[in-house]
């Protein structure tokens, strides 16, 4: 799984925009056949991912209120301004269903790998389960009201018919996920039950890959005529990125976490929950190619992104840790003069 996070889901991602580009632009019945289907990969797409988050750990929120109050904040009202920001810069009035994509890309933590990427840069995993499903829960309440304040004249959304679809996609497979892992984990002998989990996590990106392919393949015309706005798409994610650090790196310092929930700290905020951004979105702003594909090309340079930050953060945790040796030397050393 750990190859499959750092290299295999990003050329996964990138060979699915292929093939389905292929597929629309050589045969456009082949395209309007795949783009068919697109509502029952959702549903299924949706339901996996509903499907791995242990809402258990919501109990636990109370061992570290300080740092989840800054987790959520940083997380839900500072990042969708920045996201806001940088999205209005790359495309503003020129470009507004790109600008929504974009938005929407950045408003949204994840729930899923980051906790992988966590546990690679030694940070503080429990608390990082215990976040997974607060970032969950806030961020299905908080898109339609998002969407409304950020960019509702853009794409037209409106929140009363957005919400009603979002019940319809989002809470009922949502009640029906929960309920089947409960089921499931009684039922089921416990290493049967942990092998079904990691079959689901590994199941995803696949899922997420076949999304892209009928995406592409049944609006390839108009994707073809924006091609040249997705290298913006990219330089934005970039600037969100390292806005992100900066922000997580900020906080931890300002609120004096201990390198464990810095690097979650650090990793929650950079990390965008894009596969559900993308499930929604389909649903809840239907026939708007652009709006999906900014999703996309956002998500493909988010692994290797976090891949980097997990390389960051451990050499200047050793760095910090080496200064610290030092200076507790030279002060034994004082004072044994």
């Amino acid at each position: 799984m750990r190859l499959l996070t750092q290299s295999a889901v990003p050329a996964l991602f990138g060979t699915a925009i292929v093939l389905g580009s292929i597929a629309g632009a050589s045969s456009p019945a082949t395209g309007e056949l795949l783009g068919g289907w697109v509502d029952s990969t959702v549903l299924l797409l949706v339901g996996l991912l509903f499907f791995e988050v242990r809402f258990s750990e919501l109990r636990r929120i109370r061992s570290a209120p300080r740092f989840f109050a800054v987790a959520i904040v940083a997380n839900f009202a500072v990042i969708p301004l920045i996201g806001w920001g940088i999205a209005t810069i790359a495309f503003g009035d020129r470009e507004p269903a790109l600008f929504v994509g974009l938005f929407i890309y950045f408003m949204a933590p994840c729930t899923d790998w980051f906790l992988g990427f966590t546990r690679m840069a030694r940070g503080n995993v429990e608390l990082g389960a215990v976040l997974l499903p607060i970032n969950m829960i806030l961020q299905l309440f908080l898109y339609p009201v998002y969407l409304r304040l950020f960019a509702g004249e853009q794409v037209g959304v409106d929140l009363a018919s957005t919400g009603n679809t979002l019940v319809q996609w989002v809470v009922v497979p949502l009640v029906a996920a929960i309920v089947l892992r409960a089921a499931l984990r009684v039922t089921l002998p416990a290493a049967q039950f942990v092998v079904l989990l990691r079959t689901v996590g590994r199941a995803t990106p696949a899922v997420i890959a076949l999304l892209i392919v009928q995406l592409f393949a049944s609006n390839i015309t108009t994707l073809l005529d924006h091609a040249s706005s997705f290298a913006v798409i990219l330089v934005a994610a970039i600037v969100f990125f390292v806005a992100t650090y900066a922000l997580g790196g900020g906080a931890a310092r300002l609120f004096h976490l201990e390198y464990p929930e810095k690097a979650l700290l650090v990793m929650t905020t950079a990390s965008r929950n894009a596969p559900l951004m993308l499930g929604i979105t389909t649903v809840a702003i239907p026939g708007q190619p652009l709006v999906y594909a900014a999703i996309i090309v956002g998500m493909l340079i988010e692994f290797p992104h976090l891949t980097v930050l997990r390389t960051l953060l451990l050499r200047t945790n050793r760095e910090k840790v080496h200064t610290q040796q030092l200076t507790v030397s030279a002060l034994n050393k004082d004072l044994l003069q």
